[in-house]
């Protein structure tokens, strides 16, 4: 952990690994529990712990893949404190981290938090690879200019990415703000995975708000929309996009925890952990 100087709060292990090497990692597992003050709850801080927790209870081997993608190394780093001075601080330790992890050579997967932290991966990104698509899985836009008297909020966050100058394709939506442009928005029901595909660039930042599923499988978020994305499709989805083209980080965000209810929880997890296996 010496090699991480920045505030934390107590590291957790995802999968419960017997052992941990960032060295021989190629994977990161970066656990930012940030929230905004702004929801009608705030409960998206502890997404990140709740999916930790989840995880230690999933089994290594990936029957559809035929394959352990924790034998390729799996590093879980300490939990970034957010500032409490601003949201611009917060996204600026976010890319600090995500920088240093990129040198490194390891393939990032944050963990939110509210939707607005993929910004500060985004912006570390976007230092290092010089033309990329963001792929988003998200029932709203976020393409909103300024809400809630702040830029920084998560209803903002893909128009923040969108003035870096990044290509955005949007998939699951189905809130957007009246007058918000977009690049290539793919509507819920349905994904055309062919134009989906076509659509990106050769290398995709993959962020997915956990809100583009269904309610009825994903309750747990801060802002659920009905009509969502199913399971088995949004993984078809992923996969076919790992095998065309090459995913160089992601981000889940937005699991908001209902208390006694760990489903969602499971199903977070299990998520993240499916996007590591298509892509190693």
């Amino acid at each position: 952990m010496k090699n991480f100087n920045y505030p934390t709060t107590e590291p957790f292990n995802f999968l419960g690994l017997d052992e941990q090497n960032y060295q021989k990692s190629r994977i990161a597992v970066f656990p930012v529990p940030y929230s905004s003050t702004t929801y009608w709850k705030s409960g998206t801080k502890d997404g990140p712990q709740a999916i930790i927790d989840a995880s230690r209870h999933i089994e290594f081997y990936d029957v559809e893949m035929k394959k352990d993608p924790s034998k390729s190394g799996i590093f879980t780093l300490p939990f970034l404190e957010p500032s409490k001075n601003s949201p611009e601080e917060t996204m600026a330790r976010i890319k600090n981290v995500t920088d240093k992890l990129l040198r490194d050579g390891k393939f990032v997967m944050m963990l939110g938090g509210e939707h607005s932290v993929t910004l500060g991966a985004v912006q570390a990104f976007n230092n290092k690879f010089s033309n990329f698509s963001v792929l988003q899985f998200d029932a709203h836009t976020d393409l909103r200019e300024e809400f809630e008297g702040t830029k920084h909020h998560h209803a903002c966050v893909m128009k923040r990415i969108k003035d870096l100058g990044l290509s955005i394709t949007q998939v699951g939506i189905r809130s957007v703000s009246e007058g918000a442009e977009a690049d290539n928005v793919f509507l819920a029901p349905g994904l055309p995975v062919d134009k989906i595909i076509s659509s990106l660039k050769d290398k995709v930042y993959l962020t997915f708000d956990l809100d583009a599923l269904d309610p009825s499988i994903m309750p747990s978020t801060g802002t659920p929309e009905p009509g969502g994305l199913g399971w088995y499709e949004v993984l078809n989805l992923i996969k076919k996009i790992s095998e065309k083209k090459e995913i160089i980080g992601a981000d889940v965000v937005e699991l908001d925890p209902m208390p006694g209810f760990h489903a969602p929880d499971f199903l977070a997890a299990k998520l993240v952990y499916k996007i590591i296996s298509y892509i190693i």
